[in-house]
């Protein structure tokens, strides 16, 4: 199993509980990529937003950035708005990320959990999932043709153009790795599957066992399709930080979890976030990853088990409004004590 990071480069918190400046952020960050792969972490993700909090509005060029000063550690992002984008030029931004790190790159690709994408560049939210599986269609014919034919609705029609740069061959014949990134949506379990995609699965609250029917749904659908089980990955986004106790994790994370859920709950007529219902998250069942190397990685085990076998999990620290110290030792602890147990089984 691949334990890994993903940041929505949201702005650090400096000692002094101010905000860093967007160029601090962006300069900690970078560090926290080769951090993870001094650590030995398998991948660091970024995502994708158009919201003032967050820096990662390009993050081909965040990752293409880590690429120059990482030689191991597989880049990714986490997700890729492919609704909001054009899948050629998606397609040329990670193929040029690919060259640069030596065939590290991969994407995942999904339809996002904001909408600001879509008045940003001129596109009709009706249109939202008819746009994601158009698109789609196209990367992966990028993906597999240098020269593409192909025709939509939402995009003008190719004739046979080259794509280019093309990415690494592969010694095994491998294309560059596309993931599905996905929420709770069946439909977009069984895409995954009948597509034979490696498929992300964002759990950010409630129980992640919960999760299995969707998870076998993927696995069924890929089965009917023709595609082996091993081809069948089944990755999970999970909220985490890792501290040397539970209490010193909970403590830490718990006010800026509390304040950034606060705010997205706002936005979506959500109820308040309380200590008691983060603390419940915490629980055996719960979908945090916030505690202890110990607890965390057993807690890593039972879901992959609970969910019939996991290939990769990533935490996403962002939300707990961190010191950069804080996010650096909890990677530390995440690399040297958390992954080791994980990768024994």
């Amino acid at each position: 199993m691949q334990i890994g990071i993903d940041s929505f480069a949201a702005w650090s918190v400096g000692d002094d509980g101010g905000a860093a400046t967007p160029a601090v952020a962006m300069q900690e960050l970078v560090q926290r990529v080769v951090h993870a792969e001094q650590c030995g972490l398998d991948v660091f993700g970024i995502g994708e937003h158009h919201r003032k909090e967050f820096l990662d509005s390009a993050p081909a060029m965040i990752l293409a950035a880590a690429a120059s000063v990482t030689k191991k550690i597989t880049l990714t992002s986490a997700v890729t708005v492919l609704s909001a984008a054009d899948p050629v030029r998606v397609f040329q931004q990670f193929a040029t990320l690919d060259l640069l790190s030596n065939g590290r790159a991969e994407m995942v690709v999904g339809r996002g959990s904001f909408i600001e994408s879509f008045p940003l560049f001129g596109l009709a939210l009706e249109d939202y999932d008819d746009l994601f599986a158009e698109k789609l269609d196209l990367l992966l014919e990028i993906r597999d043709n240098e020269n593409v034919w192909w025709e939509g609705k939402h995009r003008p029609k190719l004739t046979g153009q080259g794509v280019y740069p093309r990415p690494v061959e592969r010694a095994d014949g491998a294309k560059l790795p596309i993931w599905l990134g996905v929420g709770g949506t069946p439909a977009s379990f069984a895409r995954a599957g009948a597509l034979g995609l490696p498929l992300m699965v964002a759990i950010i609250g409630g129980e992640t066992h919960r999760f299995r029917p969707l998870v076998d749904l993927y696995r069924q659908a890929g089965a009917r399709a023709g595609f082996a089980p091993e081809q069948l990955k089944v990755g999970i986004h999970s909220l985490g930080y890792v501290a040397e106790t539970d209490e010193e994790a909970a403590e830490a994370f718990f006010p800026g979890y509390a304040k950034t859920f606060g705010q997205v709950g706002k936005e979506r007529g959500w109820g308040g976030v309380t200590r008691t219902n983060f603390d419940t998250l915490l629980g055996p069942t719960g979908a945090l990853l916030v505690g202890s190397p110990e607890n965390v990685a057993e807690k890593i085990l039972r879901f992959s088990e609970a969910l019939g076998g996991v290939s990769r999990f990533t935490f996403q620290m962002d939300v707990g409004a961190l010191p950069n110290a804080k996010l650096l030792r909890s990677i530390e602890l995440i690399g040297e004590k958390v992954r080791p147990v994980v990768r024994r089984g």
